[in-house]
């Protein structure tokens, strides 16, 4: 067993020890060439952030969607009180819109949208007309 002898238990460590220079006659501190590392986070990062924007985009445009739907439905003519959980069609005739309890099948009007009432008292999109396509029925998508 080595045992080191210290003569004196205030004194500071070698300056052999040190993790930098102390001397110029020290060997030189040559940075590492971190391009490769910088340009692989870039990368990465860059691809991560513009999915999440894709995500947000397809977000954003789903849930303006919806709210055109719903004010779409709100704002036609409704003859009876909707129960939540009925399944109900949205008809355009003769330049109005309409709610039914009418399925497309038994009536021969343009159907813009098979639409289900939920505990939210938010307009479900069950399912679109033949030929319903919400960019032109709603304009520009925007609110």
């Amino acid at each position: 067993m080595i045992h080191y002898a210290m003569s004196d238990p205030t004194s500071k460590p070698s300056r052999a020890f040190l993790p930098y220079p102390v001397s110029t006659l020290s060997p030189p501190i040559i940075p590492n060439d971190l391009t490769s590392f910088k340009s692989r986070g870039i990368s990465q990062v860059e691809r991560d952030l513009q999915q999440k924007l894709r995500e947000i985009r397809e977000t954003y445009l789903a849930t303006i969607d919806h709210f055109n739907w719903n004010k779409l439905v709100y704002e036609a003519e409704i003859q009876f009180e909707p129960i939540v959980g009925g399944i109900y069609h949205l008809y355009e005739m003769r330049g109005r819109r309409m709610l039914s309890m009418i399925s497309p099948e038994e009536w021969p009007q343009k159907h813009l949208a098979s639409v289900r009432l939920d505990m939210d008292r938010q307009w479900k999109i069950l399912e679109t007309g033949a030929g319903v396509d919400s960019r032109t029925l709603f304009g520009s998508g925007e609110i």
